[in-house]
C-alpha cells in the first residue's frame, strides 16, 4: 500500500515569527531538542511509515536546510525506487516565488507525475509530532474518500490560529474555515475546537485536477486551507481522521512551533520527568544527522565554600561535544560543542552548537542561536529592558532570543 504513496513535504515558509532565528535558515532546519532540526519529525515519521518516495518543497534561505538533508537522509536506495529528494523552486509556470501552498505544488506537477503513485500525502516540515501515516493512508482508502485532512481538538482560543473543521459522526467535513475569528466549537466540548494538521491524503488524479482549476482561478490565494479544501465541501469525498499520538495514544501532542513562545515551550516540554513526546522509544526513532563528536563532559567538583565550582546537569539534555567545565546547568537543552565555564549558571534555556558561556555568566529564560559567545559575568534574562536595549529579541512571555553569531563576544 505504502509503495503507492508519494509524500509531498511543505518546507520553504519563511517563518517571520521565529526570527532572529530564521534569519538565516528556512523554519524547518531550525534546531530542535539539542539534536535535531524541526523537519527531522515530519522526515521520521515517513520513514516509520513505511514511505519510501518522498520530495521535499525548498523556497527560502534552504542553504541550511539543504546541507542538513544531504547529510543525514540520504540513505535510501535509488535503485529500489526510494528517494529522499529536494525540489527548489523551478518557476516552471512563471518567475514568481511560490504564491501558496496549493502553488508550490502545482508547480511541480511534472516532477510528482513522474514519480507515478495513486496516493499523494501533503506535509507540513515545521510541526513537532509522531503520527503513523500508514493509519491515515489506510483510513483514506478504506473509507472511499478522494481528499482526507488528520485533525485534533484544540482549545478553543487558539482556533484563530488554524483551520478550523466540523464533522458529522461519519467523519465527513462539513464545514472548513481558514483561522476563523470566532471558532465554532465541538459538540460535545464546548472549550475545543477541531483543527486541521495541515497533513492531508489526496488521490492523485483527483489532486491534480483540483491545482489545476485552482491555477487558472484569479481570486486565489493558492492555498491548500484557504482555497482547496473549502472548495471541496459539499463537492467532492471528504473526509476526517482523528489524529492519534503513537506513544500516548490519545490525540493531544502536536506543536506548531511557529512562534518564538511555541518553540521554547516544545523544547522545553522535553526535560520534564516524563515529557509527552518520547524521543526515546526504540520503536519510533527520530533519525538525524548525528556528527562524529566525542561524548558530553562534566569536569571540576570543587565544593568549598564560599565559592564551589562544580560542572553538572540536572533535568536537562545535553549533546555531544560538549563540556560544563565548572558550571551548572538546570532545565536547559544543550546542542553540540557547547561550552559552560566555571561558576556560570544556565536555567530554563536553549543552546545551539557551539555557544560557550563566559566564566561567572547567568543566563536564564533564553534561546541563544549557533556561535554565540557570551562574555564573562554578562547576565541575559535578569533585566529584560537591559536586554532589549542591547538589541536582543525578548518575547510577550519574557524569553530572550539571541540570534546566531559570528563568532565574536556579544557587546554589553
Amino acid at each position: 500500500m505504502m509503495k503507492s504513496v508519494l509524500a509531498l513535504i511543505l518546507a520553504g515558509g519563511k517563518g517571520t515569527r521565529l526570527e532572529p532565528l530564521t534569519r538565516d535558515r528556512a523554519k524547518p532546519a531550525v534546531p530542535f531538542g539539542g539534536a535535531y532540526r524541526i523537519i527531522d519529525f515530519t522526515l521520521s515519521n515517513c520513514i516509520n511509515s513505511g514511505l519510501r518516495k518522498v520530495l521535499v518543497l525548498t523556497q527560502y534561505k534552504a542553504a541550511s536546510l539543504d546541507r542538513h538533508i544531504n547529510l543525514g537522509w540520504r540513505f535510501l536506495c535509488r535503485d529500489l525506487d526510494e528517494y529522499i529528494d529536494i525540489l527548489p523552486p523551478q518557476q516552471r509556470i512563471d518567475e514568481n516565488w511560490y504564491k501558496g501552498t496549493a502553488d508550490a505544488v502545482y508547480q511541480n506537477i511534472y516532477s510528482i507525475e513522474k514519480c507515478r503513485t495513486d496516493y499523494i500525502l501533503v506535509l507540513s516540515g515545521d510541526h513537532i509530532y509522531k503520527m503513523d501515516y500508514e493509519d491515515l493512508i489506510r483510513h483514506h482508502i478504506e473509507s472511499g474518500a478522494e481528499a482526507t485532512i488528520a485533525c485534533l481538538p484544540v482549545p478553543l482560543d487558539e482556533g484563530d490560529q488554524f483551520g478550523i473543521m466540523e464533522i458529522n459522526s461519519r467523519h465527513e467535513v462539513l464545514k472548513f474555515l481558514e483561522k476563523p475569528a470566532n471558532p465554532q466549537p465541538m459538540p460535545d466540548d464546548p472549550e475545543k475546537c477541531l483543527a486541521s494538521m495541515g497533513v492531508y491524503v489526496f488521490n492523485t488524479d483527483f489532486l491534480f485536477e483540483q491545482l489545476c482549476q485552482d491555477a487558472t482561478d484569479p481570486t486565489s490565494k493558492h492555498d491548500f486551507g484557504r482555497n482547496i479544501i473549502p472548495s471541496l465541501i459539499g463537492k467532492a469525498r471528504l473526509r476526517a481522521y482523528p489524529f492519534r499520538d503513537k506513544n500516548t495514544g490519545r490525540g493531544h501532542y502536536w506543536r506548531d512551533v511557529g512562534t518564538l513562545d511555541a518553540i521554547y515551550e516544545a523544547n522545553m516540554d522535553l526535560v520534564s520527568v516524563d515529557p509527552e513526546l518520547n524521543l526515546y522509544d526504540p520503536e519510533w526513532n527520530v533519525r538525524t544527522y548525528h556528527p562524529q563528536l566525542p561524548p558530553p563532559k562534566f569536569v571540576f567538583a570543587q565544593t568549598e565554600l564560599p565559592d564551589p565550582r562544580v560542572g553538572h546537569a540536572v533535568d536537562s539534555i545535553v549533546c555531544n561535544g560538549s563540556i560544563l567545565s565548572g558550571g551548572a546547568v538546570s532545565r536547559s537543552i544543550l546542542g553540540y560543542q557547547v561550552r559552560v565555564n566555571s561558576w556560570a549558571t544556565v536555567e530554563d534555556s536553549i543552546l545551539f552548537d557551539n555557544v560557550e558561556i563566559g566564566r561567572r555568566a547567568r543566563i536564564r529564560r533564553a534561546i541563544i542561536d549557533k556561535n554565540v559567545r557570551v562574555p564573562e559575568g554578562m547576565e541575559i534574562g535578569y533585566d529584560l529592558e537591559r536586554d532589549r536595549a542591547r538589541g536582543f529579541t525578548v518575547t510577550d512571555s519574557g524569553i530572550v532570543v539571541i540570534g546566531p553569531g559570528d563568532g565574536g563576544s556579544l557587546e554589553i
